[in-house]
């Protein structure tokens, strides 16, 4: 594969005919060598931002792509040298699985014996051998996802770049794909730009991600940072479940009175409302639980089961726990939050400001 190369945006902001707003002025790069995952719901503008980095749409005026040191602001995505894999294939029907993937080493005129060795080679890497002489109407949906993704590799891009790629697939196809795809990422080490609104996609693929909200990134970092770190309420809410707890007073002690009991929590005492994963959440007997409630519902789910519990707020918190362990509804059980799982955006400090900024 070619080196790896950084991607840089400066000032890109994408405004539509009659004055719609799809990407505000954004300053982003993207390391050499690293997956970057563009994470959002719809219309937050992450399509828009890998389009803007492959070359399929121009930034506003005064905006910049560089790759590494190379301006690309003006280039159209065939000089771009990127690979590019969408969710709708773009396969060409009347050609064979190997005839698609050759395409683009077509295009370059490169001699017959190289084709084939690169043919061979990428084949090899997503389990397509001797699939080579097979019409691609003939394959499955995880089958043409694996050509579409052998061509754009083959051509030994620069900077690959995925947009919602396995969004039509099914869930088990996906989560196979899914992990092939990180390693053979990590086996490139290729830079790489993937666009998802799956959060279990972008947790197992992303070096970093980019959670995108109206046009803007929410917050940029590591899997870990996002997940246990959101930098707002929104990335909470958007990443994973959540529970959110309503701050009734603060005692003299310092922990902080909540629907159905009192939590420890020093480092949090200058909010309203206090957060916590449901995992994170532990069922312990009633004489030693922070706080008390009611389960008012059970759902199993297979390894785990998720109850709902009424302690008294507006909204029933959620608490993952093991499967095996029974509760009726009704019931009345305790619960415990160690310090260390209470969090509150405003608090966290994980968001890194020399990585993005908004105009």
């Amino acid at each position: 594969m070619s080196s790896s190369v950084s991607i840089t945006l400066t000032h890109c902001s994408r405004t539509f005919a009659g004055g719609f707003t799809a990407l505000k002025p954004l300053d982003l790069q993207v390391k050499a060598g690293e997956t970057l995952v563009l994470l959002g719901p719809s219309g937050c503008g992450k399509t828009t931002t890998l389009r803007i980095i492959s070359g399929l749409e121009s930034p506003d005026i005064g905006g910049r792509v560089l790759f590494g040191e190379r301006d690309v602001t003006a280039l159209p995505i065939e000089k771009r040298d990127v690979g590019m894999v969408f969710q709708n294939y773009a396969l060409f029907p009347n050609m064979s699985v190997a005839d698609n993937i050759a395409y683009g080493l077509k295009i370059q005129r490169l001699p017959r014996a190289e084709i084939a060795q690169r043919l061979d080679e990428v084949m090899r890497m997503v389990d397509l051998k001797g699939f080579g002489e097979r019409r691609i109407d003939a394959l499955s949906g995880g089958q043409k996802q694996r050509v579409a993704l052998a061509r754009a590799i083959a051509v030994r891009p620069k900077v690959l770049l995925f947009d919602e790629p396995l969004a039509a697939l099914d869930a088990q196809l996906r989560d196979r794909l899914r992990l092939e795809i990180g390693e053979l990422l990590r086996e490139l080490g290729t830079t790489a730009v993937y666009v998802t609104h799956d959060q279990d996609e972008a947790m197992a693929l992303g070096d970093r991600i980019a959670v995108m909200q109206a046009g803007s990134i929410a917050q940029l970092g590591t899997p870990q940072e996002i997940y246990h770190q959101p930098a707002n309420a929104f990335v909470a809410d958007f990443i994973g479940a959540v529970n959110c707890l309503e701050v009734i007073a603060k005692q003299p002690d310092g922990r902080l009175r909540v629907h159905g009991g009192e939590l420890k929590a020093t480092h949090l005492q200058d909010v309203s409302t206090v957060y916590c994963r449901p995992e994170d959440i532990q069922v312990v007997p009633l004489s030693q639980a922070d706080i008390k409630g009611e389960v008012i519902k059970s759902v199993f789910l297979g390894q785990t089961q998720r109850l709902m519990v009424n302690t008294g707020g507006s909204k029933p918190l959620q608490i993952e726990a093991p499967s095996r362990q029974r509760w009726a509804n009704g019931a009345v059980i305790g619960l415990t939050l160690p310090p260390s799982v209470l969090f509150h955006p405003d608090a966290n400090a994980s968001f890194n400001s020399k990585d993005i900024v908004h105009g």
